[in-house]
């Protein structure tokens, strides 16, 4: 974790570097049983290193693009450089870029490799609809997932998740790096084929859950830390309150477009009625919970009214 005020949190920080080692160990034993099996790997760990690459160092510009941001200079958005410099100064962080999505989703994202290349990002519809204190509480939080460097943990999390989905792909391509005499072993290669198809699948799926798990404790993480750092958890609350809320106006098709970055916004792109409380499947934990914790931490700072 960046040495900021952020509250440092242990879970978390365990969580990340248990969800690494478990992805890790996964496809260590992955390669083996495909190395085992006579499938030569070296363009796949070619194309995985080259898209493991590009997601990492390209991660900020790839989010923005899928977004529709755009960075902004403190002369176009002087009101948000001063929220964002005021809480960056109060946590001892460097100041990140700052962008602008212009789109009525009410929602930010945070995404950069470091604190040093970071950038957090608001939607319009975030700033039209929520007071200044409550967007500051927003941006605290994202900032939060920049000094936990849990953007990065996640993007190499997923970027795991991928590589078991292209081998599914290229598992029907296996003769071409096994050779060999496809007439005389059809049957051992529809066993080979099948067999990689089935571990990539089961792969994939564990992958999935445990990123999820770690998606769910890190927006509780950031939730904390934020609340911690501006001293007033009950704006956090009206925000999350606010944006929840708001997501039942916004277009199903503008929902859809932007629902594959839920696992990096402030709160899930999804229709109120459409969320799986306590889902293993979700990428925020509930409403309820978020607030029942922001409950508690006003009545440890005593801010309760």
């Amino acid at each position: 974790m960046a040495k900021t005020r952020f509250q440092r949190d242990t879970g978390l920080q365990a969580r990340m570097g248990l969800t690494i080692f478990l992805l890790g160990l996964l496809y260590v034993i992955f390669v083996a049983i495909l190395l085992s099996i006579g499938i030569a790997t070296g363009l796949v760990l070619v194309i995985a290193a080259a898209i493991l690459f590009v997601q990492y160092f390209f991660s900020d510009k790839i989010a923005l693009f899928g977004m529709g941001g755009r960075l902004v200079t403190e002369a176009e958005a002087p009101e948000l450089y001063q929220v964002i410099q005021r809480l960056c100064t109060l946590a001892d962080m460097p100041m990140p870029k700052v962008a602008i999505a212009n789109t009525d989703i009410p929602n930010a994202f945070a995404t950069g490799r470091n604190p040093k290349n970071a950038v957090v990002c608001v939607t319009a519809g975030l700033m039209r609809r929520l007071e200044k204190p409550e967007v500051e509480a927003v941006l605290a939080h994202e900032l939060s997932h920049v000094a936990h460097r849990d953007v990065a943990v996640m993007t190499i999390a997923s970027f795991l998740g991928m590589v078991a989905g292209l081998l599914t792909r290229l598992a029907f391509y296996a003769t071409w790096f096994t050779g060999g005499d496809r007439e005389g072993n059809n049957q051992n290669t529809a066993m080979i084929e099948i067999g990689i198809m089935v571990v990539s699948a089961v792969v994939y799926a564990i992958s999935f859950v445990l990123i999820r798990a770690l998606s769910r404790y890190r927006e509780l993480a950031a939730d904390r830390s934020g609340a911690i750092l501006i001293g007033r958890p009950a704006l956090l609350k009206s925000a999350l309150i606010k944006i929840t809320g708001e997501m039942g106006r916004i277009p199903t098709k503008d929902i859809r477009s932007a629902s594959a970055f839920n696992a990096f916004y402030f709160t899930p792109a999804i229709k109120p009625n459409q969320i799986s409380i306590g889902s293993i499947f979700s990428t925020h934990p509930s409403l309820e919970k978020r607030l029942a914790q922001l409950d508690e931490l006003e009545r440890q700072l005593g801010t309760a009214e």
